[in-house]
């Protein structure tokens, strides 16, 4: 035993005590020594204990009465038992109350010694499963879709009604919607979560390569192949692949996966064998695939394949709503990464927020809440923590005139004169004269153009 860890015995017999409190100082942990039963309770309360060395017999009160109401007080604390009656009903009922083991006396040095071991590395192991256990539910909690918009919630229900399925589901939205969470959602709720996830982004890997990442290669396939290896089909085994992007993939590659999807078998490049797989797949894209469809650059029987199940994540500018709850988020996250204390937002900062448009989606509020907590010194985010793109107005975007129909410029520009040419006497009071000033022409021109637009009738002040 090598690290530290502190221990509490608990025997009447004084001489123990000493022997024992001797022992664990050698092996290098500290020691709290008491006589009986009550005063090994008030120090279990007041102090934690890694482990308890506790004799059966004791004045007043069994050690077995402070097993259990110990165990009650600290359930993280191993016992060991001791007791001089090495009778098979007093090893099973302290077994049963919670001890990890027990160890008769008189006993050498190195039976408590193994004992002692075993049982600390059977609460090491404990401790180390609980915390990866709260790990992953951190990991979990910070990869949920977080929002309770309507939009949302629609987003949450078809998740639900399609996680249970072996459907394929094909994800769509605009970049940083959340479309690889959404595939995370569909996988947990799945009876596939035990299994693997696995993500590619079809986008990020060169051709001549992804090939090869999806479904594995042979030694001497190509220049570099050295060794077998298994692609992620293998590697999604009886779980989810998640395949990003998925308009990216050539036109032969394409084949090859609706192959795949076809028959459940894979072949490796290079090889002459194929492989039965059992994987779910999941695809997500930013582009209109119906059009690519059309355009040829997208197989229709592929697409068809994929879409069987469609699930459309709403741009963040369409769920404003869940501004703040994503922002809550998010502050929560970095606080803990970069280790700040934001206890809040400030509603100037919120409002900007929740008035900018967010181009990149919740990705993009993402990347501004960790600058923001990155940059603030107070405990409060304000305005001046925001980037500057945030923080400038908002520019409205041009409205298109032009109809399926087309349009009638002509029409439509001597329409725009007119009003123009009418403001302008308006304003100049009937003075044909200064209203031709205020448009920057001549007054011989503005003559002319109140005759081509007919508008000679207006008032003569000149």
């Amino acid at each position: 035993m090598n690290d530290s860890v502190r221990v509490l015995v608990v025997d009447d017999e004084r001489s123990m005590r000493e022997f024992l409190e001797i022992f664990f100082r050698r092996e290098g942990h500290e020691v709290v020594t008491v006589g009986d039963v009550d005063s090994a309770l008030v120090a279990i309360e007041n102090d934690d204990f890694d482990l308890v060395v506790s004799d059966i017999q004791l004045p007043e009160r069994s050690g077995l009465e402070l097993l259990r109401e110990a165990r009650a007080i600290s359930p993280e604390t191993v016992f060991v038992m001791i007791t001089a009656y090495a009778s098979t009903e007093t090893a099973v009922e302290a077994m049963r109350e919670g001890a990890y083991d027990y160890i008769t006396k008189p006993f050498k040095v190195e039976e408590i010694r193994l004992t002692v071991e075993k049982a600390l590395e059977k609460r090491l192991l404990r401790t180390e499963n609980q915390r990866l256990k709260t790990e992953l539910r951190s990991q979990k909690r910070e990869r949920s879709i977080v929002g309770n918009s309507a939009a949302i919630q629609r987003v949450f229900d078809l998740v639900d009604q399609v996680a249970e399925t072996k459907t394929n589901v094909l994800i769509c939205g605009e970049s940083g919607t959340g479309k690889e969470l959404v595939a995370r959602a569909i996988h947990d709720r799945s009876q596939r979560s035990e299994a693997p996830f696995v993500a590619i982004n079809c986008g990020a890997i060169p051709e001549n390569l992804l090939e090869s990442e999806l479904f594995g290669h042979v030694k001497g396939a190509f220049t570099g192949a050295v060794q077998n290896k298994a692609g992620l089909f293998e590697a999604a085994s009886k779980g989810t692949l998640f395949l990003d992007e998925i308009g990216e993939l050539s036109l032969a590659l394409q084949v090859k996966l609706l192959r795949a999807l076809q028959e459940k078998r894979i072949r490796r490049v290079g090889g002459i064998g194929d492989e039965a797989v059992d994987v779910r797949i999941l695809a997500a894209t930013n582009q209109n695939l119906e059009e690519a469809v059309a355009a040829g650059r997208f197989r229709e029987d592929l697409y068809y394949r994929l879409n069987v199940i469609q699930v459309t994540l709403p741009p963040l500018r369409e769920r404003v709503d869940d501004i703040p709850l994503l922002v809550l988020h998010f502050v929560e996250k970095y606080s803990r990464e970069l280790d700040r204390k934001i206890a809040s937002v400030s509603e100037a900062a919120l409002q900007r927020l929740a008035d900018y448009a967010f181009p990149g989606n919740v990705r993009e509020l993402e990347n501004v809440i960790e600058r923001a907590v990155a940059l603030t010194r107070e405990d409060t985010i304000g305005v001046d923590a925001l980037p500057p793109n945030v923080l400038r107005p908002a520019v409205a975007a041009p409205v298109s005139r032009i109809t399926r129909d087309g349009v009638d410029l002509d029409g439509l520009m001597a329409s725009y004169e007119k009003g123009l040419l009418s403001e302008a006497l308006e304003k100049s009071g009937g003075v044909k004269k200064r209203a031709a000033a205020l448009l920057g022409i001549s007054f011989r021109s503005f003559r002319y153009r109140l005759e081509k637009l007919r508008l000679e009738d207006l008032d003569e002040a000149e």
